[in-house]
């Protein structure tokens, strides 16, 4: 602290003016306090300025090119899609989603086909993910609703469900989390979001379930799927429903909370969050309950490692850039005539790709399996799957259904894939 001798050391050097400015000695010793401290502030800030500027004006170059390259690649995105699609109606809803609507002609009959084009790279914000009904996989709604969870800009219709009860019939899950699994062996799409890229694979979907006491190891076959036959050991979780289902004949069901067998009965029985049961023959399932305490792991496949979003269907129609129906493996026959459809794919650019045909009428007849296969084809998919199809097609776009479904909502259906765009903060946009 400056004390008295600096003022009188400054009153006898500076003269009598200096003197007189200074009289009041408590005074000035409280200014020349001031003074000093805001010298030694003004010097520490020096100081930090040479390693940072504080006051430097923000860089903006950066935002300025990556808005520049945003726009160019909108630009030649929406200039690609015109030329691609030229003579026919063409929207685009979204950054990054072109929608298409044209009809073409087979063998001289009219089809109507709406086709959304989406590209992650021109939007990075674009979030494509399945979506079920409601709060559990025994539900259903309308293709609309399901969209409004997420305000999804598009939405189709998605895997094959149980029209009485709305169980998916077929692999799914969402956000890592395995809600059923897959059957015969059918065809399914993962997809895989890294680094805010989002990637896709298409191939039959493997889940690996197995269950484990300390005294036997067994192999479930199924997640939350119908009972194919009757030898089968399946595994329902919370999702299912509130209530398991009835035990198989000469069958029973096993609770098991935080892996802990608490109760056996052939009944259903009832399921709080986080509950698991496992339901198979009765001497195995008694067998296991005597361990009181068993294990459940469910592993995907290798290659399906990794992925955030998965939903099974088929049968394929396209496969490494050729048409490959195989509609007789994947038990798809009864399907394989003109119907509506509903489809998707993905181009070797990591273009995704939703289609619908409108069918069962006059003005637009319907596609086959194969007819459908060329058709996404021919826009450049290198992988493309059936989705359900016939009355369950609806295709909305800005919540608007698009295509001529069976009626203006399309019928309710268990499951629906949308496509929403997320902000850079992770909240979602209105498509409306």
């Amino acid at each position: 602290m400056i004390n008295l001798k600096t003022s009188e050391y400054c009153r006898s050097y500076c003269g009598v003016y200096l003197s007189e400015y200074i009289k009041n000695k408590k005074s000035q010793d409280t200014k020349l306090n001031l003074i000093l401290i805001f010298f030694i502030i003004c010097v520490l800030l020096a100081v930090i300025g040479v390693s940072k500027p504080i006051f430097a004006k923000a860089d903006t170059t950066k935002t300025v090119v990556n808005t520049q390259q945003s726009i160019y690649l909108q630009k030649n995105f929406e200039e690609n899609i015109k030329n691609k699609y030229a003579g026919s109606y063409v929207t685009f809803p979204s950054k990054g989603i072109a929608h298409i609507k044209k009809t073409q002609y087979i063998n001289s009959k009219p089809i109507r086909v709406n086709i959304v084009e989406v590209n992650t790279n021109v939007n990075p914000y674009l979030k494509i993910k399945p979506q079920i009904a409601g709060r559990n996989l025994n539900s259903k709604t309308t293709v609309r609703r399901i969209a409004r969870k997420d305000n999804a800009i598009v939405a189709i219709n998605a895997g094959f469900f149980k029209p009485q009860t709305g169980a998916p019939l077929g692999a799914l899950m969402i956000d890592k989390d395995i809600l059923s699994g897959p059957i015969y062996n059918r065809v399914g799409i993962a997809i895989f979001e890294n680094n805010g890229k989002t990637n896709f694979k298409m191939m039959p979907i493997d889940f690996n379930i197995i269950a484990y006491t300390k005294s036997r190891m067994l192999k479930v076959n199924n997640i939350n799927q119908p009972r194919m036959l009757r030898s089968d050991i399946l595994l329902y979780t919370s999702k299912w429903n509130k209530f398991s289902p009835y035990a198989p004949q000469n069958g029973a069901n096993i609770l098991i909370k935080g892996n802990k067998i608490t109760k056996v009965s052939a009944n259903p029985i009832e399921m709080e969050e986080g509950d698991l049961v496992l339901q198979g023959s009765k001497d195995i399932m008694h067998s296991l309950a005597k361990d009181g305490e068993i294990y459940i792991n469910i592993n995907l496949s290798q290659e399906l490692q990794g992925a955030s979003h998965i939903i099974g269907a088929g049968p394929y129609l396209v496969k490494d850039s050729q048409v490959y129906v195989d509609y007789k493996t994947q038990k798809f026959e009864a399907i394989a005539g003109k119907n509506p459809r509903s489809a998707i794919g993905f181009k070797d650019d990591g273009t995704f790709i939703i289609v619908t045909v409108d069918g069962r009428e006059k003005a637009s007849v319907g596609m086959t399996l194969f007819e459908l296969a060329k058709l996404m084809k021919n826009i450049g998919c290198r992988y493309a799957m059936n989705f359900d199809g016939g009355s369950s097609s609806a295709l909305l776009v800005k919540d608007k259904i698009v295509n001529n479904a069976v009626n203006k909502e399309g019928v309710a259906v268990s499951n629906a894939l949308t496509i929403s765009e997320i902000g850079p903060d992770n909240s979602m946009i209105s498509s409306l």
